[in-house]
This record gives C-alpha cells, sequence and structure tokens, in this order.
C-alpha cells in the first residue's frame, strides 16, 4: 500500500479557474508538510500573493474521511495510524469515527483476533474454556452464539475480506 496522501490545492488559483496544488505524503513530517505547501502557494500561477489553501482530494486512507479545512497535524496523525497498522488500522479508524487515541487502544486492549467467522471464534472461545462432551458437541450452534455475542454488544468485527473477520471486544 502507498503512503497516504492528501493534494493540496491553492485557493487563490482555484477560485479563478485554475487548477493548480501538489500531492503530499502525509506521513512526512509536519513541518516538511507545511514546507511543500509554502512553496506550491508561492509558486502560484497568479501575479498576486496566494495565501490559502484547502485539501481538496486524498488518496490511501481506505475508508477514513479527510474534510477539506482539516488540520494537517490531525491527517498526519491519521496518515502514521494507517501507515502503522494498515488496512485493519484503517478501518478500525472508520469505527472510532478517525479518533486515533481511542483507535490505539481498540487494537492494543480490544483486539481478539482474526477468525474466518464469528462462529468460528465462538468455537474457539467454547472449547477453550469448557469441557463439552461428544454426544452434545454436535448439536451447539455456533453461528447463532456468535450472532448472540454481537447482537448483545458484546464483540464487534471488522470484515476485511472473504473470511477475513477482525473480533474485538466492545467496552
Amino acid at each position: 500500500m502507498e503512503n497516504p496522501a492528501i493534494y493540496v490545492a491553492d485557493l487563490a488559483a482555484y477560485n479563478n479557474g485554475i487548477l493548480h496544488g501538489v500531492w503530499i505524503d502525509a506521513t512526512q513530517d509536519i513541518a516538511d508538510i507545511w514546507q511543500a505547501v509554502q512553496d506550491m502557494l508561492k509558486a502560484t500561477p497568479l501575479d498576486e500573493v496566494a495565501e490559502e489553501w484547502a485539501i481538496h482530494d486524498y488518496m490511501n486512507f481506505g475508508p477514513v474521511q479527510i474534510s477539506e479545512y482539516q488540520s494537517f497535524e490531525s491527517a498526519h496523525a491519521l496518515a502514521l495510524f494507517i501507515e502503522e497498522h494498515g488496512d485493519l488500522g484503517a478501518a478500525v479508524l472508520e469505527e472510532v469515527q478517525g479518533d486515533v487515541d481511542t483507535a490505539t487502544r481498540v487494537l492494543e486492549e480490544d483486539y481478539i483476533g482474526e477468525y474466518q467467522s464469528l462462529a468460528d471464534y465462538a468455537e474457539q472461545l467454547t472449547e477453550d474454556t469448557i469441557d463439552i462432551p461428544e454426544t452434545v458437541a454436535c448439536y451447539i450452534d455456533y453461528e447463532a452464539m456468535g450472532r448472540d455475542m454481537a447482537l448483545a454488544g458484546e464483540v464487534f468485527t471488522i470484515k476485511l475480506g472473504w473470511q477475513q473477520v477482525h473480533i474485538f471486544w466492545n467496552r
């Protein structure tokens, strides 16, 4: 996966019908992000001094939304989190509305693991915690158990692909 990046546009040029901006790697230092924006504004195609900017596009943030006037510090923090944790990190960020501190806690403290399904997790949890007589084992409905865990709010899941279900305690 490529690094998360933001497209920062020169608003003076944009308001005059000219597309002028720069793609910036959002994982680089904040000072470097600001410098790239200043360099872009200095190179404005207008005869006037450009001072205003806006984030007009972004890529490689997964499902996380970046707003037009989001701070570079916030976009940078999101980008670093996604760079470190990949697609799962981006999905967790979406789940917690972009709060990096909460996403960090969820991954560090609430992550149970990756399973093919919630039913597989329910089966493993049951077999790890109690002895099930062979005569009863075939009657246990692990799909219903997993569904009930989710409906009761005990766990939540993030699916990243076919048979790729990440399970978390829901605190």
